[in-house]
């Protein structure tokens, strides 16, 4: 292995790069522009020896794979697999430019930064210095930088799977998101599934008519707007997953929260205890409906008669579609007569085991920067591309290692968020702990 400290300017210098290309994936088709970063790593792996292929499904939509074939075609292989494309910004949110890739008081600051461009660098630079040292690795190592894992994967994880899946596929797969410590010993998050998918649009139906005289009018974007209150309102069943009680009980909490906590008739009046952790609590125990994107009306003196909102619905386990069109149903009561709920996307909620060689190499690599700290199993509110792999039956892990300046909830929060960053010294400890975790697996 060569010295950590190069392969942690190196890693800061690869991730500033991926920042500044900007490859902002709004969710059209024309957005994203990986192309400009599967450049970038392709001239980070020049004179590596490392076997490379791109595909571009869309223009502009590129995936980069690199591999190192193993010596023993029959021995687990392992994917490191990261996303280069990152999600808008309200600049007025933020304190510093956010494609400026500043390095500012030992911390990166930029849009994907922590999601997941510094893991997608560490995974770029571990291979390569694998690439190009004496260590074989008895199965294939694989690095894939994929498109459009914002907006869905079409043109990324979701496609290779479908088209060209012997590019990514393999025994292992770590991806993100995982590594904030949590309590004092302290446990290390590791992301083992995630919530489903149930993608809804409402559309709203009214009568239009002159602006000027609105009393009584079945006015389509007051429909909605009560429609979007009414979800906002709306709480699903309570489940407390097992995962839920594994992470309630390693927070050192006084011991009447931690149970209020893991009561299903007690939690809600309790999340908010949790301060930033409050979210991620909610998330935790309740099937989520978010309506997030409201449009309505053509003209200011028209009144609209057609809106839609778009819902980000995210599905515990054991919750299949039909509960889900039953929660919008009871949640809109009797504005249902003037709309519609539109799609059936659902995808279930995905968990791999842990009793893996993988998990256990993580857990050797963590003990390494953390002693006597245990990993955290966590199930992630969010989705990610690990989710192909765990319908397969493949274990796939969201796994990091960052510095103790972190806790869970300050991580949740810079996601999508203004001033999103990470610390160098978090970048050593990950780089470090994803060599040891990779020649573990396939020495």
């Amino acid at each position: 292995m060569t010295d950590p400290d190069v392969l942690t300017r190196q890693t800061v210098d690869l991730l500033r790069d991926l920042i500044r290309n900007a490859c902002v994936n709004d969710g059209t088709p024309d957005s994203g522009g990986e192309i400009r970063s599967v450049r970038t790593l392709e001239g980070f792996f020049a004179g590596s020896g490392l076997e490379l292929e791109v595909v571009e499904p869309h223009p502009g939509r590129a995936s980069l794979i690199a591999r190192i074939r193993g010596t023993d075609p029959a021995a687990p292989s392992l994917a490191l697999v990261g996303h280069i494309d990152v999600v808008p910004v309200d600049r007025d949110g933020w304190s510093r430019d956010p494609f400026a890739a500043e390095l500012v008081d030992g911390e990166i600051w930029g849009r994907g930064a922590l999601d997941m461009l510094y893991l997608t660098a560490s995974y770029a630079v571990v291979i390569r210095d694998i690439a190009m040292g004496p260590f074989r690795p008895r199965g294939d190592l694989i690095f894939a930088a994929v498109a459009d894992e914002e907006s869905g994967s079409r043109f990324g994880v979701g496609w290779m799977t479908e088209h060209r899946l012997d590019l990514i596929d393999a025994s292992f797969v770590l991806t993100e998101s995982g590594g904030a410590p949590v309590g004092v010993r302290p446990s290390i998050t590791t992301t083992v599934g995630e919530k489903g998918i149930a993608g809804r649009r409402l559309v709203v139906r009214g009568t239009p008519g002159h602006g000027s005289a609105p009393w009584g009018a079945r006015n389509a974007a007051v429909i909605a707007a009560e429609a979007v209150g009414r979800l906002a309102r709306f709480e699903a069943p309570v489940q407390i997953t097992a995962d839920w009680r594994h992470y309630v009980s390693v927070l050192g909490l006084p011991a009447e929260l931690a149970e209020r906590l893991t009561d299903p008739a007690r939690i809600d009046d309790a999340v908010h205890e949790l301060g930033s952790l409050a979210g991620f609590a909610h998330a935790s125990s309740h099937t989520t409906i978010s309506p997030n994107i409201m449009r309505a009306g053509e003209k200011e003196n028209v009144i609209p008669s057609l809106a839609t909102v778009d819902l980000d619905i995210r599905v515990l386990p054991g919750v299949d579609a039909a509960q889900v069109d039953g929660y919008l149903r009871h949640a809109l009561g009797e504005l249902m007569v003037d709309i519609e709920i539109v799609g059936d996307r659902f995808e279930a909620a995905t968990r791999s085991p842990v009793d893996t060689p993988l998990f256990a190499a993580l857990s050797a690599a963590v003990a390494r920067a953390y002693p006597n700290a245990d990993l955290l199993p966590v199930l992630s509110v969010g989705g990610s591309d690990a989710r192909f792999y765990r319908r397969r039956g493949i274990p796939a892990y969201g796994f990091g290692l960052l510095s103790r300046r972190w806790d869970y909830g300050t991580f949740r929060m810079l996601f999508h968020g203004n001033d999103e960053r990470i610390d160098v010294d978090s970048i050593a400890l990950t780089v470090s702990a994803l060599d040891f975790t990779v020649r573990e697996v396939l020495a």
